[in-house]
């Protein structure tokens, strides 16, 4: 692969990454209400997560989708449904954790299994597939767009769980706690409005 276009790779994943989407909502809420130590399982599981999504929608997953739409579309909806769910928890929770009982982040294992229903994780893995492997190196050229985007993508989402920490102790209020988790959770849901269409 030419250094311009692992130039332009390392800078495809690093914006779709760190822009905003339902991997750095959850992240950004998950830093306020659990701090950011109790949020790195969390940060972990989306990137393990997603690479295993990318290497298999580069070794055929993305055409099958490709020739069967139903399956697709199912996963986008069943995608749609998880984060309404998650959206809702999000919303109506009014106390910021530090280890009570009943309140947890999202684990490692959930955070990977989630990356299979992220309608954003799906356009980021085809897209990255499409545009930046080659026909002549199609293999090496997946692993090469695995490797840019296991060391770009942790520490990109990261910084949403960093910012949401910061905001912990000017969030302590309730009142501005319920109010930043309902404005999180309709981001949430507005995050996910494009690509649902």
């Amino acid at each position: 692969m030419q250094a311009d276009t692992l130039l332009a790779l390392f800078l495809f994943a690093f914006t779709t990454s760190i822009t905003p989407g339902p991997n750095n909502m959850m992240l950004f809420a998950s830093g306020v209400n659990f701090g950011f130590v109790r949020t790195i399982p969390h940060m972990l599981g989306i990137g393990v997560g997603f690479l295993i999504l990318l290497i298999a929608v580069g070794l055929g997953l993305g055409a099958l989708l490709h020739s069967v739409p139903l399956l697709y579309t199912i996963l986008k909806f069943a995608g749609g449904a998880y984060l309404i769910w998650i959206t809702w928890k999000i919303g109506s929770s009014r106390s910021l954790s530090d280890g009570q009982a009943g309140t947890e982040p999202m684990s490692f294992l959930q955070a990977a299994a989630f990356q299979w229903v992220n309608p954003k994780a799906w356009v980021m893995a085809v897209s990255a597939m499409a545009t930046y492997t080659s026909e002549q190196s199609y293999l090496t050229s997946v692993m090469i767009v695995g490797v840019i985007f296991a060391i770009v993508n942790v520490p990109s989402v990261s910084t949403w769980a960093g910012f949401g920490s910061a905001l912990r102790q000017w969030l302590s209020d309730p009142v501005r706690l319920k109010w930043f988790n309902i404005t999180m959770a309709v981001l949430l849901v507005v995050s996910l409005w494009p690509m649902l269409q």
